[in-house]
């Protein structure tokens, strides 16, 4: 698999940032503890997980769910550190929420998602989170890493950011800190949408491919999610055009995609791996009869939205409002 198509597969085919009222730089205090009853059993992608009392030292195998954890204020000593690209840091830490890590002493657990199970152990973690799908997928290990800890593994590619959210607070006990980051959310982006100016509408999201055609998301990803809660009108792909269609995203050889975006009036490109396409796909000739590249609205959907969490999504939200003000 290709580089490329291992950071699609992370954050995309198992679709991919911002928790309370608190700014990015207070957020980074030390994890906070609730109460609650415990054991707890959590049913989950993999089976059924007993958790005897609630985790102090959480250990994730899933960069794209780590920032959630971060956002809960859940008690994360170490992660696995995605392909260090334009969207992260030097260590592998997602960008949106690499300070926050670094602020609350996160370590590299292993790079590169190459799984290390004695890595893993020498953390001694109470609780495992991981992924069942997508690059930084753990389901093999499944068994392996529940001798070690309990383990939970997610697919954060179904669920909203904010249900995965939800999930998260209710396998740590953070049921408190996550309605607060939701709550601030949700005000935030109504604060937010006022202040934009739409563009012509509808609006539709891919991921640009080149000769390998593109992923246009659908509209019930994450990514058009976000844009519906600010104003936006999306608008999917036909069912007709696609090759596949797999967690909230469809597959569109390149010779598709011309009718496939024929409706979009305006397009946004979202980063994969480095900086969006844009030039690359408004001087393809295959293109230029469309609407958005007619008239010049082809934009970047942000650096940071090809994963969503609190921060991530907060992030985009603010990128979009700096373009549209």
């Amino acid at each position: 698999m290709s580089r490329t198509l291992k950071l699609l597969a992370i954050g995309m085919v198992a679709l991919f940032a911002t928790g309370c009222s608190q700014s990015a730089s207070e957020e980074a205090d030390a994890p906070t503890t609730q109460s609650g009853e415990w054991p707890r059993t959590i049913t989950h992608e993999a089976g059924e997980t007993v958790i005897p009392e609630q985790p102090l030292r959480i250990v994730s195998t899933s960069p794209s769910i780590t920032g959630t954890l971060l956002a809960v204020d859940a008690p994360v000593v170490g992660t696995a550190a995605a392909l260090v690209t334009s969207l992260s840091d030097d260590k592998g830490f997602f960008t949106q929420w690499a300070d926050v890590a670094d602020d609350r002493h996160v370590e590299v657990v292993y790079p590169n998602l190459d799984i290390d199970l004695d890595a893993i152990d020498a953390f001694e973690p109470d609780l495992i989170i991981g992924s069942i799908s997508g690059g930084d997928s753990v389901a093999a290990e499944y068994e392996q890493l529940s001798d070690i800890a309990p383990t939970v593994l997610l697919n954060y590619a179904e669920p909203s950011w904010q249900e995965l959210t939800e999930t998260i607070a209710d396998i740590t006990g953070h049921e408190t800190d996550a309605e607060q980051v939701i709550a601030e959310y949700d005000s935030f982006v109504s604060d937010q949408a006022a202040l934009i100016s739409l563009p012509e509408q509808p609006v539709t999201v891919l991921s640009y491919m080149g000769a390998d055609g593109g992923w246009i998301l659908d509209a019930e990803s994450q990514q058009a999610l976000l844009l519906d809660s600010i104003g936006f009108d999306y608008a999917g792909v036909e069912s007709e055009f696609a090759s596949q269609s797999n967690n909230g995203v469809s597959q569109v050889s390149s010779e598709n995609l011309p009718a496939a975006l024929a409706q979009a009036q305006t397009l946004f490109l979202m980063p994969t791996g480095g900086p969006a396409p844009i030039d690359e796909f408004t001087r393809n000739a295959l293109f230029a009869n469309l609407p958005a590249v007619k008239d010049q609205r082809v934009y970047n959907l942000g650096d940071q939205s090809f994963r969503l969490d609190y921060y991530s999504a907060r992030t985009t939200v603010e990128h979009l409002v700096n373009l549209f003000k």
